[in-house]
């Protein structure tokens, strides 16, 4: 499902790069959000079934996430995804270059994400405990609220992106 988060959300050369690369970003935020558990909350690496569940989990599909990842994704085209293509002098085509430059800015803003400790619980409990989480619309609640806090932004239903304005 393609979803137009502000008026001018017409580039579809970058929607569609991101796309491409959804579950292999997913998987690794997992893997980053597994890892940030690890090291702040088990730095001794001890072996209890808690920590072992977290550390032994495999993805099978990353589904939970994908409202969060549209989302960012969406924020990506506002805030850089320009209409207008550049000319390319180094061989690669703009879809390539797309998706180089989205799965770059993505792993920075994900790393930055995980340096909060309501994001990472998000994560985990939209993933791992997934099974067990009932209230999984307030873990991606969670994530939007650090992503969009990060950004200053809002995401409304109707206007789709808005900066929020501070005074």
């Amino acid at each position: 499902m393609i979803r137009k988060f502000f008026p001018l959300d017409k580039n579809y050369l970058l929607e569609e790069a991101q796309l491409s690369l959804r579950e292999y970003l997913l998987f690794t935020l997992i893997e980053k959000a597994k890892l940030h558990y690890e090291r702040h909350h088990n730095p001794l690496q001890l072996r209890d079934a808690f920590s072992l569940k977290i550390r032994n989990y495999r993805p099978k599909n990353s589904k939970p996430l994908w409202g969060f990842y549209q989302s960012l994704a969406g924020i990506y085209r506002f805030k850089f995804g320009h209409n207008q293509l550049e000319l390319l002098w180094d061989g690669r085509s703009h879809y390539e270059k797309y998706q180089l430059e989205w799965a770059e800015i993505f792993k920075q803003w994900t790393d930055q994400f995980c340096g909060r400790e309501q994001f990472v619980q998000a994560v985990l409990d939209l993933t791992v405990f997934l099974p067990e989480n009932r209230q999984a619309q307030l873990a991606e609640n969670r994530m939007n609220f650090v992503m969009l806090h990060f950004f200053d932004l809002k995401i409304h239903k109707s206007r789709g992106i808005v900066e929020m304005k501070v005074a």
